[in-house]
């Protein structure tokens, strides 16, 4: 029996061992926002998502359920350890675990483990933006399950460099490599595989302005995951129609839309879906006038992240508070808020997240001062 390890990552499931590695299809959570701090809340982007697991995401490990080796029982501790850093939203710390995975996989010629470290390296690094030694590990990847002739690994392969390629700003070469994979899904009916690829090129199509052909895109990436019961996945892509429907300016179907999202990944205990259709929605609301609803959403959010006591999320929850705050006038209260997240990027050692917090406290503070 091949050994596999379930992450649900970014908003889409990510599935290593028999079936490969179900990308992430890039998505529009507000959970790292790189940017500089706004006065109000900062829109969803697509390309912002986490693209590896947080302790919402139930990442669940089942490790090396067929032949034993010491090399590889080894490998697969740090790959649980990883798991559990990723939960605190420590990824640096889980690349580190993953790369000795990797080595101790390569020791011991278990090309599938090699296959499935870089994953997760690959992916971890395009979550903290380092977008070269992203692609760098995904390529890697691909380059493993084209040797070893597996086919859905190459779907996912695909999707998870396209992904990377559209983080990069590449979106019309992204396209080419969702619809490679695509094809393969097409050629070896794999349903999954193309419910996946259609969504990640709905992505490519609205990263270009083609948000018509998006929405063509989602709704036909929608059949194949309903067929599926892919319900990570459904919400991802409906969290994308949501975008879509709102770059539009179609106020009601961004918000039914984002809605039956948030209600699926309820269902399926997905803690990233709920996070980016509450994101949306509070945008959807923000930009409809609807203040109090959007409060009410973002109150919601930061007591999803306290009960899964991921202190990324609540850092991104506290700090989308001062920007709301500010945003409206409020400056006692949104110093408040920054001062909270400021403690809380200082939990996670996250040194860039600290200085530009501490700017926004000097602006409140000294309103008046000439940069």
């Amino acid at each position: 029996m091949e050994r596999s390890l379930m992450f649900k990552c970014g908003v889409e499931r990510l599935q290593v061992g028999r079936l490969g590695l179900g990308a992430i299809g890039a998505i529009g959570a507000i959970a790292l926002l790189s940017g500089p701090a706004a006065a109000q809340f900062t829109p969803s982007d697509p390309l912002q998502a986490p693209l590896l697991p947080s302790l919402d995401q139930q990442l669940a490990p089942q490790l090396n359920n067929g032949t034993r080796g010491e090399l590889r029982d080894r490998a697969d501790l740090f790959m649980g350890e990883a798991a559990n850093q990723v939960r605190r939203g420590f990824q640096r710390k889980a690349i580190a675990l993953w790369e000795q995975a990797f080595d101790l996989y390569r020791k011991a010629g278990d090309t599938q483990g090699m296959g499935l470290s870089l994953d997760y390296i690959g992916l971890t690094y395009a979550d903290l933006g380092l977008m070269v030694p992203a692609e760098d590990a995904l390529r890697r990847r691909l380059a493993i399950a084209r040797d070893r002739g597996d086919v859905q690994s190459q779907v996912y392969a695909l999707n998870n460099v396209g992904t990377v390629l559209m983080k990069r700003g590449f979106a019309p070469e992204a396209e080419k490599t969702f619809q490679e994979a695509r094809q393969i899904a097409r050629d070896i009916r794999h349903l999954e595989g193309q419910g996946l690829s259609l969504s990640n090129l709905g992505l490519a199509a609205a990263r270009q302005g083609e948000q018509g052909r998006a929405v063509k895109l989602y709704e036909s990436a929608l059949a194949f995951r309903r067929q599926t019961r892919d319900a990570v996945g459904e919400a991802n892509t409906l969290n994308n129609l949501g975008d879509a429907y709102q770059a539009l300016g179609l106020y009601p179907d961004a918000v039914g839309t984002y809605g039956s999202a948030l209600s699926l990944a309820r269902r399926s205990l997905d803690q990233t879906n709920q996070f980016r259709a509450i994101d949306g929605l509070v945008i959807a609301h923000r930009d409809a006038g609807r203040d109090t609803r959007a409060l009410d959403l973002l109150d919601t959010r930061l007591q999803i992240a306290r009960e899964q006591d991921n202190l990324r999320q609540q850092f991104v929850a506290v700090r989308s508070l001062a920007e709301f705050y500010q945003g409206n006038g409020n400056e006692v209260a949104a110093k408040n808020f920054y001062q909270r997240a400021l403690l809380l990027a200082q939990a996670l050692g996250d040194r860039i997240e600290e200085v530009r917090l501490v700017d926004q406290i000097t602006q409140i503070d000294f309103p008046n001062l000439v940069r």
